[in-house]
């Protein structure tokens, strides 16, 4: 079993990095709150809904100090179908679930990766989009396989999914180093603490680009994330809602123009359940 290193660090700035998430759940840190219901948001004209705004190019705060990025774009597209207002309200990868939990927000749009762990406190929609959750090292760091991670120094922020996709597969003697955040993980390696970062695409091509001389690369790519929107259990109809809205912007376009503007690429196919 891998040793395991929790690490709280001060939170440094990082230039677009931000908190990913990619990618973390906090469980239990608050008590389930009412359902939401369609009929309610109806009548306050208007949804709160929590993003992730420090994490470019799924949600940043521009030079107006607006919110703007491809979950920003969707939540705005959501709140339009409905026929109310968006609030948007920053949460970060820790506290997404205790703002859902305790009402300060009515739904996520968050960058929320879906896992049978987080399905037993929250619902999910089918996704609205999927990233990569990678092994990120020098060049010069021979990895090929799980094995080769033994006696290395990995870091991970603490209860994403990155940490879980390293844990199942490090090999005793790995040490695995738990931060607080993306932003912190990825100072680690830049500043060589760590040796190796498990880490979402976005972050590791920002790593990347920040530091071109050190060479990093893509070793492995564990898992293909698929992100949902994120409810409350029991806002049953309101999430039947958001499936639809998801499925009908798949299939006019408008979220393929929503992936295509903010990652440069086209829709990826997504899975359905």
């Amino acid at each position: 079993m891998a040793s395991d290193s929790t690490l709280r660090l001060p939170r440094r700035p990082l230039g677009l990095l931000g908190a990913a998430g990619a990618m973390l759940a906090t469980f239990g840190a608050a008590a389930p709150a009412e359902a939401q219901t369609i009929d309610s948001l109806l009548s306050a004209k208007k949804i709160k809904i929590g993003c992730l705004v420090d994490l470019p190019p799924f949600g940043l705060t521009n030079s107006s100090g607006k919110y703007e990025g491809y979950d920003i774009d969707v939540a705005n597209l959501m709140a339009k179908y409905m026929g109310v207002a968006a609030e948007i309200v920053p949460v970060t990868g820790p506290n997404r679930i205790p703002y859902l939990l305790s009402s300060q927000v009515d739904v996520l749009v968050a960058i929320f990766g879906i896992t049978p762990e987080r399905a037993l406190q929250v619902e999910f929609s089918i996704p609205y989009s999927s990233i990569d959750i990678e092994i990120l090292a020098p060049k010069a760091t021979k990895i090929t396989s799980a094995a080769d991670l033994k006696g290395m120094k990995v870091g991970v922020a603490r209860a994403s999914t990155q940490d879980t996709a390293i844990s199942a597969i490090a090999p005793a003697g790995t040490h695995i180093m738990r931060f607080d955040d993306d932003s912190t993980t990825a100072q680690a390696i830049l500043s060589g603490q760590i040796d190796v970062i498990g880490v979402n695409n976005i972050t590791a091509k920002q790593i990347m680009d920040m530091k071109p001389d050190a060479h990093y690369e893509v070793k492995m790519v564990l898992r293909h994330q698929p992100n949902g929107i994120t409810f409350r259990r029991g806002q049953t109809a309101l999430l039947r809602w958001t499936n639809t809205f998801i499925y009908y912007i798949k299939n006019n376009g408008e979220l393929d123009a929503i992936c295509r503007k903010w990652l440069g690429t086209p829709l990826p196919e997504l899975p359905v359940f």
